[in-house]
């Protein structure tokens, strides 16, 4: 003969009384965490952007191209931008990506400067750099992070302007493409 525990129905509802308790109390702790869920959005979509630096550049010379970056969390946005629930935004990473041609070995490049502004060039500010550059380091590029401004304002914009200024050690036959991928960490505001 089996013996079947069950439980009886005070026990059942003591159960369900702990989920509902459980669930009473977390569900508005996560729905007043919309700081801290912009705060992880925005260290988590990195701003990007492709640079092309044109053939005509010429070699040894300190050059400049610009263009403007997105960041995939603009979707997020609801009547106004949610980059007001953040605060003390930084650098956390930056890379040059080879697009077109995807091989181009960015060895060719001697150094690159990376700056941020506003959409409208305003608050420019080193974000990134490299200034010792190998000759064959191929179609990737880790650069140095200048983490010592804060980007609050930028990260706000739905555009920002990115302005990379680089000097060619050897000459290109074709204009080269490449992409800037900023990554950006970010904290809840307060």
């Amino acid at each position: 003969m089996r013996v079947r525990r069950c439980l009886n129905k005070p026990g059942r509802d003591i159960i369900m009384k702990r989920k509902v308790l459980f669930i009473s109390f977390i569900l508005p702790v996560l729905l007043s965490s919309c700081a801290m869920m912009q705060s992880i959005v925005k260290s988590t979509f990195p701003y990007t952007t492709t640079i092309v630096i044109p053939k005509t550049s010429k070699t040894g010379s300190e050059l400049s191209v610009t263009s403007m970056a997105t960041s995939f969390d603009q979707d997020f946005r609801k009547d106004g931008n949610n980059g007001a629930k953040i605060s003390e935004v930084r650098m956390i990473s930056a890379k040059l990506e080879s697009k077109d041609p995807s091989d181009f070995n960015i060895g060719n490049l001697a150094m690159v400067k990376v700056y941020m502004a506003k959409a409208d060039g305003s608050e420019e500010v080193l974000v990134a750099s490299r200034s010792d550059i190998t000759a064959g380091v191929g179609n990737t590029l880790v650069l140095d992070i200048d983490n010592s401004a804060f980007l609050d304002q930028r990260a706000r914009e739905p555009q920002i302007r990115i302005k990379m200024v680089y000097k060619l050690r050897n000459r290109i036959s074709n204009d080269v493409s490449l992409h800037v991928v900023l990554g950006l960490g970010a904290y809840p505001a307060n």
